[in-house]
């Protein structure tokens, strides 16, 4: 089972254990709609779209209404810490939440005495909590965009709003100079997805593959493309491929799915993932019981 947990900025969804299925531009939670414009509800409906195609099934979803206040973020720490070890999921995907330091290293915990250990996933705000209690080298996979990247490789702070470079002034091919500095800092997943004009895959400090076509600039443009890849990477290593490839296929696959789509500034990230399986019957083919990206 995987099992994907994050806030939704919906104030009256409660504390929510649950499939979801997609409907048009929305995803539908226990008879809900949830706008998919981008954060939590990008990468499930990424992840539904993959394991989907990929004969898997379905994530499970923790989800929990949060609009800044943090109530709906303690409800799911708190939730998880208790059972963990009874859901048992093989992939634990953590998304936006009000980071806290405290309650991560509690989860950390938690999941350290389960009978199986999950493969575990931060991207956003989950990333953020974990780099800051020091527990990043816990996790499997970080999905980071060039500002995140800035943030894991400074060791002063506790979130990217303070890094000593500003948002638009970060180059994405300090990538490599960044990652060195966040391993040696024990700051980094075991690998690395960072997204970006190149996409680069870099497996306990070793860059593994960097990607950059089709170059299609309008995805930076889109939000919440960032977070599908995170859903993507997820349900590919859910469906059993070893992580490098499957952060390489994630990072060619919304490359494709741009091209595809023929995406401008003003396409919505709804209609980005609804073309998913168009690129998956044209490039994914099958050998054996792994899933392999035609060259």
């Amino acid at each position: 089972m995987m099992l994907i947990a994050g806030t939704v900025p919906a104030k009256e969804l409660p504390l929510t254990l649950t499939t979801a299925r997609t409907e048009d531009e929305s995803l539908v939670v226990d008879g809900q709609l949830i706008p998919c414009t981008q954060g939590t509800t990008a990468t499930i409906s990424a992840a539904l779209a993959t394991t989907s195609y990929l004969g898997r099934d379905a994530p499970q979803i923790l989800l929990a209404g949060d609009i800044g206040q943090g109530k709906g973020s303690r409800q799911i720490y708190e939730y998880l810490i208790e059972h963990i070890a009874e859901l048992s999921p093989e992939v634990l995907v953590l998304h936006y939440w009000l980071p806290d330091m405290r309650q991560t290293k509690r989860l950390c915990e938690a999941v350290n005495k389960c009978p199986r250990r999950p493969l575990m996933i931060a991207d956003a705000a989950s990333m953020y909590s974990a780099k800051a209690a020091g527990l990043a080298s816990e996790f499997d996979i970080f999905t980071p965009d060039a500002t995140e990247m800035a943030f894991l490789a400074d060791p002063k702070v506790t979130h990217p709003a303070y890094i000593n470079r500003h948002l638009f002034d970060t180059d994405i091919t300090r990538t490599p100079r960044l990652a060195e500095a966040a391993y040696h800092d024990n700051s980094a997943a075991k690998l690395l997805l960072v997204k970006g004009a190149i996409d680069y895959i870099i497996n306990d400090g070793n860059i593994v593959a960097t990607i950059t076509e089709p170059d299609i600039p309008a995805l930076e443009a889109i939000g919440g493309t960032g977070d599908t890849i995170t859903g993507l990477v997820a349900a590919l290593a859910y469906a059993g491929l070893e992580l490098a490839q499957a952060a390489i296929i994630a990072a060619r696959a919304n490359r494709s799915v741009g091209q595809l789509a023929k995406v401008t500034p003003a396409t919505k990230v709804r209609q980005v993932i609804a073309r998913y399986p168009d690129v998956f019957r044209e490039n994914l083919y099958q050998r054996g019981s792994t899933w392999h990206w035609k060259e």
